[in-house]
């Protein structure tokens, strides 16, 4: 049996948000139609590789966008709540700035520290429960391949923690895109490669 295992830590689809809130772990947020061709678009990335389970977060956005990987493979969807979005006080707020929550001098203080951060749950916890719940599902595909669907920061701060660098970071740097694949390669249990891939990059808005 190979020693080889891969964790794809996947992002979900683009969500209909009219009101452009800050979602974050709201639930009832569900893909816009465009969110949900992104979810298949990179299932279908994903179809031809040996993934034996399909993980996502309780949150509908995630189960969404794992729905088509896990038809296509005939597999159900395992939920684990340990790889959910960050908490943030700001959710259900416009949070642009100028805009909104960070006009009002009654949030300053939760801005006052962008290293743990004050805002939210503390990057290092979100880095904890992210590495659990990877190792456990390395484990368990030993030898194969799972999906973990996600968020944007939990799969970008268990990028770095991958890594070795740094938590604290600008939002704007982060390489996660809607429904990109994050892949993280073991050799038994040590990391030997991270690969990265934007199977929607079509599919995403053109930048000015």
């Amino acid at each position: 049996m190979s020693d080889k295992t891969v964790v794809h830590l996947v992002r979900h689809g683009e969500v209909h948000n009219p009101e452009k809130v800050l979602y974050e772990r709201l639930d009832g947020f569900e893909l816009s139609e465009l969110g949900h061709e992104m979810a298949r678009t990179t299932a279908s990335a994903l179809a031809n590789r040996n993934v034996t389970e399909v993980i996502a977060s309780p949150l509908t956005r995630a189960q969404q966008t794992a729905a088509p990987l896990a038809e296509q493979l005939s597999l159900p969807i395992s939920t684990d709540e340990r790889i959910i979005e960050a908490g943030n006080v700001f959710a259900g707020k416009r949070v642009s700035v100028g805009d909104g929550a960070l006009r009002d001098p009654r949030n300053w203080w939760h801005l006052r520290d962008p290293f743990t951060p004050s805002w939210g749950e503390p990057y290092q916890a979100v880095a904890d429960r992210m590495r659990e719940a990877i190792t456990d599902a390395r484990q368990r595909a030993s030898g194969g391949e799972v999906v973990l669907v996600s968020h944007q920061l939990p799969i970008w701060v268990a990028r770095l923690d991958a890594e070795g660098r740094r938590f604290a970071h600008n939002p704007r740097s982060r390489q996660c895109t809607l429904a990109s694949v994050t892949s993280l390669v073991f050799d038994g249990s040590k990391l030997v490669a991270l690969e990265y891939q934007e199977p929607s990059a079509h599919l995403l808005p053109a930048k000015p």
